[in-house]
């Protein structure tokens, strides 16, 4: 190895040496001059070890050289890395540090520092900073939109604290994704993470959610598919948002000032959509926007191989702190943790090995959240009532979109001047319309605001190994009306086939009935570039055999008839006895009675074989239509 000249020798003359003018680029004890502020950049091995040793940084021109670090590597050379090198004094990682602001490189801040950029004060995340492109696409009529589509939609309804929108979700998203690129860039210098990756994966972030609709999943789970027919997610829409939103505010030279180009923009898009689901086992690389070498980045925002990215981390901490649930999982040091791997040829982000419990933790906040709050059989019950109000009011209601046009709800997707204009404000629209066609739709929406909502006659889950489809609905509520006596039948309050309301719900670790961690690799300390399995009986014996469960709930639509009720909830028991179904649990028609200590379980209650022969079970106080005790919803 070629070493540098002593510090009192004259350096040799480069055959490429960048000139200023007439003269040489040299550099004072005091000052330097630049050709550009990036030309840094274009220094060789040796063409750093000379500006630093012109410096007086002799030892470090000679560490740099025995690391071989070039210009093009300096902004990737962190604190850990000089000392890693040796390099330990603070006087002289000091001086480092002066040589880089010097020459116009901002190595070891993170992004280079803009004066626009702003602070936002988060309630979950503290003082947030954006950069300015990040301001400049939230000062948007399409991203502001978001503030007017609550994170939860009906959950609000149920839990008072739900009050919280996509807007905040949003920013959260982009700053999490911004922490987790930036930590990737200083703890792993040779992934060659720039300042460009960091700003795509910030707006990203910022932008994923775009393509919300009212009440958010309830637009696109439910209504869409209703109304049209059309197999949409809302990542589509994102996509087209975003590309709206550049246009419409001419953000394309914005863009170009901070040195993002066509392939940058692509990147985005790319992250907030995922790849093509045809493609997710293929060995073919399925992204343009970024090389194989940095496929690992399309894991942050969204991370369709385990689920672990930075949009749960936010929504389970902002979600948990609006809810009033407890939140186990710590995103800040799973941060920490994390480090990227060649797994099997692919780039990776793993964790350490002692955070595998914690993922769990993770997941099992996620199941918890799905339980309590998003599944809970109100908020399923009013989105019901409001996806049917939407459904009676969307031939009647129609959205400005572009050329002077006007847009039904179903169609806004197509049209993204109508859509920037649709968000959950459609519910005052009907509950304060004066038109005789919304009439029936806004009696549902004032029955929801005065909480004359659809009653819960029975809930339960299929016995293991059976699933039930979206699919047989239809015939699961026509088995219902089958399930009447003769007696019901005849009755005043008979069940019709409108008057029932079937849901499914289905809680999993977000991989159906498979285990996510089974797609995490980790590395121990030991060996920190090696990934490796760790398996769910290393963790603990305690944990999940199961990773999936369903369940099936029925609501009756006349909460007023008692009696209607009853047959209803008859109706499911019997049903739920043909049908190899666990017995159902009923919310607020009758209570199972306490077994005082001594007593026999069959003084209080039916044996479980005691069946008529016809499948149904005998009569019970229940099911003669006595109501032991109610409960309120």
């Amino acid at each position: 190895m070629n070493r540098l000249p002593d510090a009192g020798s004259t350096p040799p003359a480069k055959k490429h040496r960048k000139t200023l003018g007439e003269g040489e680029l040299t550099f004072s004890q005091d000052s330097m001059c630049q050709e550009d502020a990036h030309s840094w950049q274009f220094w060789s091995v040796e063409e750093l070890a000379e500006q630093l040793a012109l410096r007086g940084l002799q030892e470090l021109a000679e560490k740099f050289q025995g690391e071989e670090i070039a210009g093009k590597h300096l902004h990737f050379v962190t604190d850990d890395k000089l000392k890693q090198m040796g390099i330990r004094k603070m006087g002289k990682i000091l001086d480092f540090e002066k040589f880089l602001d010097d020459v116009g490189c901002k190595a070891n801040k993170g992004s280079t520092y803009h004066p626009n950029t702003k602070i936002f004060n988060d309630p979950i995340h503290g003082h947030v900073e954006l950069h300015p492109l990040c301001v400049k696409i939230i000062d948007t009529p399409q991203f502001q939109r978001l503030r007017f589509i609550k994170q939860l939609g009906a959950c609000y309804f149920v839990f008072p604290g739900a009050a919280h929108n996509r807007f905040e979700h949003s920013i959260g998203v982009c700053h999490l994704a911004g922490q987790l690129t930036r930590t990737l860039q200083r703890r792993q210098p040779e992934l060659m993470i720039n300042d460009e990756d960091i700003l795509c994966v910030e707006i990203a972030g910022l932008c994923h959610d775009l393509g919300h609709g009212p009440f958010s999943h309830l637009f696109d789970g439910e209504f869409i598919p209703l109304t049209s027919g059309a197999k949409w997610k809302h990542e589509d829409a994102s996509v087209k948002m975003f590309d709206h939103l550049v246009h419409e505010n001419n953000l394309g030279a914005v863009f170009s000032k901070f040195g993002l180009t066509d392939t940058d923009r692509i990147f985005i898009k790319e992250q907030i959509k995922g790849p093509p689901r045809e493609r997710l086992t293929q060995t073919d690389y399925p992204y343009q926007g970024r090389s194989k070498e940095k496929e690992f980045l399309y894991e942050i925002v969204a991370n369709k191989r385990n689920g672990i990215d930075v949009d749960k981390w936010d929504y389970f901490a902002r979600d948990c702190y609006m809810l009033g649930i407890k939140n186990n999982f710590d995103h800040n040091r799973f941060m920490k943790f994390s480090r990227v791997i060649c797994v099997e040829g692919v780039m990776q982000i793993c964790a350490r090995d002692k955070e595998a419990s914690s993922l769990y933790d993770m997941f099992h906040t996620r199941s918890s959240l799905h339980r309590r709050a998003y599944q809970h059989r109100g908020n399923k019950i009013v989105e019901a009532m409001l996806l049917e109000a939407m459904i009676k009011a969307d031939d009647h209601i129609k959205i400005p979109g572009a050329n002077g046009s006007m847009v039904k709800m179903s169609k806004c997707i197509e049209d993204m001047v109508a859509y920037t204009r649709l968000t959950d404000h459609i519910l005052n629209q009907i509950m304060l319309s004066t038109e005789p066609e919304l009439e029936e739709s806004r009696n549902i929406v004032n029955n929801i605001m005065c909480r004359k909502l659809y009653k819960c006659v029975g809930q339960s889950q299929p016995r293991p190994g059976r699933i039930i489809s979206e699919e047989d609905i239809p015939l699961i509520k026509s088995q219902l009306i089958e399930s009447m006596t003769e007696d019901d039948k005849e009755s005043e309050v008979a069940l019709e086939f409108e008057d029932i309301v079937v849901h499914l719900v289905y809680l999993d670790y977000g991989m159906k009935d498979k285990n996510p961690i089974e797609n995490v690799r980790f590395y121990n300390k030991y060996d920190p570039n090696t990934a490796v399995e760790v398996r769910k009986t290393q963790v603990s014996h305690m944990l999940p055999e199961k990773f999936a469960e369903q369940m099936i709930l029925v609501y009756c639509k006349d909460p007023q008839q008692k009696a209607k009720l009853g047959i209803a909830a008859r109706c499911f028991e019997n049903w739920c006895s043909k049908h190899n179904m666990e017995t159902p649990k009923h919310f607020g028609w009758e209570l199972t009675p306490v077994v005082k200590r001594g007593a026999s379980q069959e003084a209080v209650s039916t044996p479980p074989d005691s069946r008529h022969p016809d499948g149904g079970r005998q009569e019970t106080p229940h099911s003669a239509g006595k109501f032991k005790q109610k409960l309120s919803f």
